[in-house]
């Protein structure tokens, strides 16, 4: 199988280069060629498999250049070994007939980011063997919370790699914050940005487009890859969980054979429901996409409306992992409306670079309307969220899960659909303790790792042992940079 950008249907590679290099040389995304299908029983079968075991099934369609045994052994060290605290690596919780969460946060660091950027650096090895690559891979990521310390965690001491971690200073919470800069490991670097994620975000594709860095990397031994989601190997890991969930639940006895389940995932950078969207091109029956935002609604309003238009007002929400304006994984969306038009794709990009807004065709509005519904959320709702499915429910969640059951609550009232519906829940409530006390009724929650300890005690639900160990652990990185003077840090971290 090949992989073409999304600026350049020409420019084509293997699976392996996909991954070793992330972004393509004209700036665009590398997408498969074509998203293989699943046969007529492949639920049936994967139903009685471990994560793991489904993990290789769903990853050996697009990965030909890798084997089933390598795959298998990948799986093997990303999913097991003890680091996920629950033997179903992503396990699907029921709250009533119709509602079932899928719990993505059982990992090293609390977050879901854990489930592809485990996987990443053996993919990501393995392929800079197979493309015959001697260079020291230098990774460099901008995060909006947890993507941050998930992929610091997964490239840890891993040979032939250095990473590199931009955060948006004031941006993250507390404790994500010191997940980061606490950070073990000889190969790792973290710096805080001025700004917000966007321009942390933005800050990273211009060092990538940067042909002089290239140059001087190259002539150090040298080269950029990247462990955001723009990287197919942070997005292809996603895609098992979709359709391991549906199997648990086929397993379960929750769903019938073929039946339709909504999904409704908390949004951001398009990555995680973008995994989703291509599981329902495998086959998987997913009913309606849901895309839940919180008060950075860009990808609401484009939804409802066909118009990108990120010259608005940012805000600090209180679930920062959203708290974004430019979700670079729609463009691999737009690949697939547009039937792989790379000129077309290109165009809206270019557009959106020069005057931040694009308009999509009438006729692409359509297509995204039969798979895409759309809603949003603000910090006041979102808190009632959490007090209300504790209340209820006796269950706990984070702001960006609330923001789900919040805008999976309006769409049912909105449409009357009723059909089950999937959550998606995206990280530890232990690692926004502030806003899930304050959900619960607290009027003055205590802060940082205090609040862990509050919270727990609150609630009488032991913290995931990553977190509740962040207390007295060592500060490493301190540093603070402008946007444009990201590009020194890249340089004195290869010193």
């Amino acid at each position: 199988m090949y992989y073409v950008s999304t600026r350049d249907k020409l420019g084509k590679t293997t699976v392996a280069g996909a991954i070793a290099y992330g972004l393509a040389p004209d700036g665009g995304l590398y997408t498969p060629e074509a998203i293989p299908s699943l046969a007529g029983n492949a639920l049936e079968t994967l139903k009685e498999m471990t994560y793991q075991q489904r993990a290789v099934y769903i990853m050996n369609m697009y990965l030909d250049s890798y084997s089933a045994s390598e795959l298998a052994g990948f799986c093997a060290k990303a999913y097991g070994g003890g680091k996920f605290d629950d033997p179903a690596v992503a396990p699907v919780r029921t709250l009533d007939g119709k509602t079932h969460v899928l719990e993505l946060w059982h990992g090293p660091t609390c977050a879901f980011k854990d489930m592809a950027l485990q996987m990443l650096p053996h993919l990501l090895t393995a392929a800079l063997k197979k493309e015959g690559e001697t260079k020291t891979a230098c990774i460099l990521v901008a995060t909006s919370g947890d993507t941050g310390k998930g992929a610091l965690e997964g490239f840890r001491d891993v040979p032939g790699t250095k990473i590199l971690v931009f955060y948006p200073r004031d941006g993250v919470s507390e404790v994500q914050e010191l997940q980061m800069t606490t950070q073990e490991g000889d190969n790792v670097g973290v710096c805080a940005v001025v700004g917000n994620f966007d321009d942390a975000q933005t800050g990273v594709k211009t060092i990538f487009s940067d042909p002089e860095l290239r140059r001087e990397l190259a002539e150090q031994g040298s080269f950029l890859s990247s462990a955001n989601s723009i990287n197919w190997g942070r997005v292809l890991p996603q895609v098992v969980y979709y359709v391991s969930a549906y199997c648990d639940l086929l397993k379960s006895g929750a769903l019938r054979r073929g039946e339709k389940l909504n999904v409704c995932v908390p949004t951001g950078n398009f990555g995680n429901i973008l995994a989703a969207y291509y599981a329902k091109q495998m086959g998987v029956p997913i009913g309606r996409l849901i895309c839940a935002s919180n008060r950075n609604n860009v990808l609401t309003d484009f939804i409802e409306t066909g118009l990108y238009d990120k010259n608005r007002a940012f805000y600090n929400t209180t679930s920062p992992s959203m708290d974004i304006l430019i979700s670079s994984n729609l463009e691999r969306l737009l690949h697939a409306y547009t039937y792989g038009d790379a000129g077309q794709v290109k165009g809206y990009m270019e557009k959106l670079a020069r005057t931040g807004s694009y308009q999509i065709e009438e006729s692409i509005k359509k297509r995204m309307d039969r798979d895409f519904a759309a809603g949003c959320c603000d910090d006041a709702r979102a808190r009632a969220a959490i007090g209300e499915m504790w209340r209820e429910k006796r269950y706990l969640i984070d702001p960006h899960t609330a923001v789900a059951v919040d805008v999976l609550d309006q769409y049912r009232a909105k449409t009357g659909d009723e059909a089950p519906a999937l959550v998606v829940s995206t990280a530890s409530p232990f690692k926004f303790c502030p806003v899930v006390m304050e959900g619960l009724g607290v009027k003055m929650p205590e802060q940082g790792l205090k609040g862990i300890d509050q919270l727990s005690q609150f609630t009488g639900i032991a913290p995931p042992a990553p977190l509740a160990s962040l207390a007295g652990k060592k500060v490493r990185f301190t540093e603070v940079t402008e946007k444009a003077n990201m590009v020194d840090k890249v340089r004195e971290m290869l010193r």
